[in-house]
């Protein structure tokens, strides 16, 4: 008994010495979600990022992420979810279209460019059909998907996340199930990367 007391007692300050040391704090660089949601990510920690192709600040983060996911540890799942507003529906239609017909990693970085580096709107189905005709992705095709049952039920399980993450504005990066963050709470970009590495091992050492 003394022996399991003294394991948890050092467990304990060392969560709470890599904490000070990493030198964030909940409440200002990131939140506990009040309830701890499920997640689907094969026994892995999973980090879920809510955006929206529109936000310039989503844009803004884009190149962290890439640089990020290039050394993401291997006990570590990244999941996009787009943001459901109004506005912002076709936006999330056209990332779950991407992901059916298995072209994001191609056209997802590029919809980003073009949207802010290269002024178009892409706001409706007919003009993101004109943008992927540049990609070699046939328009039936994408149409196809984009008004599919497939896509409108992915759109309604995103709407239940952003809800039950109380995603209030984007980007929001989840960590765990357990934890929120983003770019404004943690002070910048490369804040929040940081702040990232330091929830998923917060994550880790709870398990």
């Amino acid at each position: 008994m003394r022996t399991s007391l003294y394991a948890l007692l050092f467990l304990t300050l060392s969560l709470v010495s890599y904490s000070s040391e990493a030198g964030f704090e909940v409440g200002k660089h990131y939140v506990e979600l009040g309830v701890a949601q499920q997640v689907s990510a094969d026994g892995k920690i999973e980090v879920r990022e809510f955006f929206w192709y529109g936000c310039q600040h989503c844009y803004r983060l884009e190149p962290f992420l890439e640089a990020w996911l290039e050394k993401r540890p291997p006990d570590v799942a990244y999941v996009r979810t787009p943001g459901v507003a109004r506005r912002w529906i076709s936006h999330a239609k056209a990332y779950y279209a991407f992901e059916a017909l298995g072209i994001t990693e191609k056209v997802h970085r590029p919809f980003f460019d073009a949207i802010h580096k290269g002024g178009q709107k892409l706001e409706d189905e007919s003009s993101i059909k004109a943008f992927l005709a540049d990609y070699g992705v046939d328009g039936e095709t994408f149409a196809n998907a984009f008004n599919s049952f497939g896509v409108r039920t992915q759109v309604q399980k995103a709407k239940q996340l952003n809800f039950r993450y109380a995603v209030e504005s984007v980007p929001s990066i989840t960590i765990g199930g357990k934890y929120k963050t983003s770019a404004s709470m943690a002070g910048g970009e490369q804040q929040l990367m940081q702040v990232i590495d330091h929830l998923i091992e917060k994550v880790r050492q709870q398990r």
